[in-house]
């Protein structure tokens, strides 16, 4: 990386740092850090979709009274912006329009929460959803009611294969919560009952991952890993001998970096993509912001061709123990599918 190029990202390292200062002290809690405040402490990973932002983001008309084929449209148009890439509904999306009257183009955000234990969708759903009616479709189709409000409406795969094949598995059971405006999904009706525990304050939350993702702000879709899972899957361990060799002698020149224990990225409104990479100790952050910013700048080991084909970097700092890298995609590229999967030389640990 040319060394003005280097003066020049550091050069924004104390006015972002103050500003993300600024930003966490005088704002509320971010709807995505608050989804994670409600899924269980042992979640490694999870995936974002406000799809209230991203109706907005493309100006897209779907509502309650769309068809089908109007939120498959709807669906495929936010994957050309590489706004539906975090989504499992992906090939759900149509079905449950027409058979649950809940899908994409209702939906005001969704979390997907996973861990060693299972995974579970945590929908954000619209003050005006009639849960009446969701749960006469639920029972209509063949999900077992449960005996209290709060209880797990039991389907399973031959349930949901009856409603629709191209359904996510994890839509097989249903919890729904209409004083949270909320409504579970998971393939496992057992971890359901486990996140409720999360839910009504009995078990503790993913903190640490919701902490990291305040961060990003409120962005349109989001990635967010603990250290261990971006240490594995953003690793250059998967890439071949030489590109493991050429991403070597790369950090070599950058300084070196530190094992990263939370990485997050997020596609903002308007175009760019937030960064966050966080060390364990705040006194290793400056430096790997320096290191980090000028590997996000150059080759791309693993991948192919350089970082810079596909996005510039705006802006590099560091508070506490986290890294911000502010990117800014070029045209047609899918930055945030692409780099939320491994190898990543920036991301390495």
């Amino acid at each position: 990386m040319p060394r003005r190029a280097v003066i020049a990202l550091a050069a924004v390292v104390a006015v972002l740092a103050a500003g993300l200062v600024t930003w966490r002290l005088l704002s509320p809690e971010p709807e995505l850090a608050g989804a994670l405040s409600l899924v269980p402490a042992e979640t490694s990973r999870a995936s974002w979709t406000d799809w209230e932002g991203v109706r907005r983001e493309l100006d897209a008309g779907v509502d309650a009274d769309s068809s089908a084929e109007e939120v498959d449209t709807f669906m495929a148009e936010a994957f050309a912006a590489d706004l539906s890439a975090m989504s499992a509904l992906g090939t759900s999306a149509g079905t449950m329009q027409e058979q649950l009257g809940l899908s994409p183009a209702t939906l005001r955000w969704e979390l997907l929460a996973q861990s060693g234990d299972g995974a579970v969708e945590v929908f954000g759903v619209a003050d005006d959803l009639s849960y009446d009616d969701l749960a006469e479709r639920l029972a209509a189709l063949g999900w077992a009611e449960p005996d209290e409000e709060d209880g797990i409406w039991v389907g399973g795969p031959d349930v949901l294969t009856g409603v629709g094949s191209a359904l996510t598995p994890e839509l097989q059971h249903f919890v729904l919560l209409p004083d949270r405006h909320l409504v579970l999904t998971s393939d496992q009706a057992p971890y359901l009952e486990q996140v409720m525990e999360v839910v009504d304050g009995g078990d503790d939350a993913a903190d640490d991952l919701a902490d990291l993702s305040a961060g990003l702000v409120e962005p349109l879709a989001a990635a967010v890993y603990d250290g261990a899972y971006a240490c594995e899957h953003l690793a250059m361990a998967q890439a071949d001998d030489d590109a493991r060799a050429e991403a070597d002698q790369l950090v070599t020149a950058a300084g070196g970096v530190h094992p990263l224990t939370g990485f997050a990225m997020g596609r903002l409104a308007g175009g760019d993509l937030r960064a966050l990479l966080q060390v364990e100790d705040a006194d290793n952050a400056p430096g790997d912001a320096d290191a980090r910013a000028q590997l996000a700048a150059g080759p791309a080991p693993g991948q192919g061709g350089d970082f810079g084909d596909r996005f510039s970097v705006e802006g590099a700092g560091s508070r506490g123990r986290e890294i911000t890298l502010e990117l800014r995609p070029e045209e047609g590229t899918y930055v945030l599918s692409d780099l939320t999967s491994g190898p990543v030389l920036f991301a390495t640990c």
